[in-house]
């Protein structure tokens, strides 16, 4: 199976000019590429798209400069779009699971940027790592690679921090349970309820959700495209970046912690795209991150050979003793605890 290992780098102002100059031109072709599918009554193939954009591109003056870049992440920009192309096709037609994927969108540079490049555009050397055009940069090894990459993404994002996101293929590791089973209850006061009674809180982000809020005010008084308005931007940035490295950490260590001591794992279904509709608590069900835990312990049960099952949305399970299963009826939010009237045991709201 693939897996995605990514490491910080700081780059030389050098070499940030260049990856800048690459990003550009990345953005660039995939911006003339999806202009040119738009403006068609058929979509292009990717091999007729980079035969316009790219090759026919480079001989005009107003694109002559592609040609100081490596060639591969121009080539692999055309080939994301035809594979976001392919995503909303088959999305439109129900192939697709999960979540409907809109049409490809133009690129922006106040945006993330990124740059993909395959075999031949990169190689390691020793600590280091070449990049076409760009020079050897160091990236902190954090961990070991555990084979050969296949493709690196150069990342910049829009704090302007710098990354190398390594594809690398891995083997499914077989390690014994502690535990047979398990079933979790994701909620926002208490963000995880396990069946064995173990609490888990989230942190806590209302601290710099208000001053996330706070610079969003300023920003909006301020000209657009000045250079105040630039800085409060990149803060803002800088402020949702710590938020997300703060939720990413607290749900990696605890889905790790609940694959690793489980056979099977149980989760419930949520509608958060429906819940989030509720004003009073979409911002606290945003910060949450339900489903990126559920991504997180689906893929990390996959590595270690666990069972991961999902519970259908629409079974009353907070309706329910989870002894004796006498059906009480739907709750209101603020009652936390239940004395079920059929076994006369108190339950957790979250421990049905």
């Amino acid at each position: 199976m693939k897996a995605r290992y990514q490491y910080r780098f700081y780059p030389t102002d050098r070499q940030k000019q260049s990856a800048s100059q690459l990003f550009g031109c990345v953005r660039v072709v995939w911006n003339d590429a999806l202009a040119l599918c738009k403006q068609s009554e058929k979509k292009p193939s990717s091999t007729e798209l980079q035969k316009i954009v790219i090759t026919q591109g480079k001989k005009t003056q107003e694109r002559a400069w592609l040609s100081e870049v490596s060639n591969i992440p121009l080539q692999q920009s055309v080939a994301d779009l035809e594979a976001a192309f392919k995503n909303f096709f088959e999305s439109c037609k129900g192939k697709r699971k999960g979540r409907k994927v809109g049409y490809p969108k133009f690129k922006k540079r106040t945006n993330s940027q990124s740059a993909r490049l395959t075999r031949g555009g990169f190689s390691i050397k020793g600590d280091g790592v070449y990049l076409a055009k760009i020079g050897v940069v160091n990236p902190i090894w954090s961990r070991a690679l555990p084979s050969e990459p296949s493709s690196v993404t150069i990342i910049k994002d829009c704090a302007n921090r710098y990354f190398l996101s390594f594809v690398v293929e891995i083997e499914p590791v077989r390690v014994d349970a502690k535990n047979h089973s398990v079933g979790i209850d994701l909620g926002i006061k208490t963000f995880a309820v396990t069946s064995n009674g173990e609490k888990v809180k989230s942190p806590s982000y209302k601290k710099l959700d208000r001053k996330v809020r706070k610079l969003q005010r300023k920003g909006a008084r301020q000209s657009k495209d000045s250079k105040r308005r630039n800085k409060t931007r990149i803060r803002i940035a800088k402020l949702h970046n710590q938020i997300a490295d703060t939720r990413k950490d607290f749900l990696h260590k605890l889905s790790t912690k609940i694959v690793n001591e489980n056979q099977v794992i149980v989760l419930e279904d949520l509608n958060v795209s429906g819940m989030v509709k509720n004003r009073k608590l979409a911002r606290a069900i945003s910060q949450q991150g339900w489903y990126e835990f559920r991504v997180l312990c689906e893929a990390k049960s996959e590595k270690l050979g666990r069972e991961f099952r999902v519970i259908n949305r629409w079974e009353p399970t907070s309706q329910v003793g989870a002894d004796c299963g006498f059906k009480w009826g739907k709750l209101d939010l603020s009652i936390r605890s239940v004395l079920c009237l059929n076994c006369g045991t108190e339950q957790d709201r979250l421990l049905r």
